[in-house]
C-alpha cells in the first residue's frame, strides 16, 4: 500500500477513535503526496470540525466542493460545518446544493425519480 494509502486508512482509524489531532495530523500527511484527493479532504475537514477548528474546516471544505463541484458528500459536509459556525443561511443553501446533486445523480439510474422535499422543479 502507498504512503498516502496508508496514511488515509491511518487517518481513518484515528478519526473513528476519536483521535482527531492525530488523524489531522495523518490526513495531512497523505494530502501532501496528493493535494486534490477528495476522498481525504472530506475526512480531514470534519476531523478539523470535529476538533473545533471551524475556519480550517471550513476553508478544506470549501476547497473541496471547488475540486468536486458534482459531489452531493462535500456539500453535505459543507453544511454541517455553516450549522457548526451559526451560519444556518449558509448551512441550508449548501444542504440544498447536495439535494439538488444527489437527485441528479439518483435521475441517471431513475429517471421517474421525483425531487426531494423541499426542492421545487420549474417544468
Amino acid at each position: 500500500m502507498s504512503d498516502k494509502k496508508t496514511n488515509y486508512m491511518t487517518g481513518m482509524r484515528l478519526y473513528g477513535e476519536g483521535k482527531n489531532a492525530e488523524a489531522i495530523e495523518a490526513f495531512e500527511a497523505a494530502l501532501a503526496e496528493d493535494p486534490e484527493w477528495g476522498d481525504c479532504l472530506q475526512a480531514l475537514s470534519m476531523a478539523q470540525m470535529n476538533s473545533g477548528d471551524l475556519e480550517t474546516a471550513l476553508a478544506n471544505s470549501l476547497r473541496l466542493t471547488e475540486l468536486t463541484p458534482t459531489d452531493p458528500l462535500a456539500f453535505t459536509g459543507l453544511s454541517m460545518i455553516y450549522q457548526r459556525l451559526d451560519r444556518i443561511d449558509d448551512a441550508e443553501t449548501a444542504q440544498n446544493k447536495a439535494r439538488m446533486l444527489s437527485w441528479k445523480q439518483e435521475l441517471k439510474e431513475n429517471p421517474d425519480t421525483p425531487p426531494p422535499m423541499g426542492i421545487n422543479v420549474v417544468q
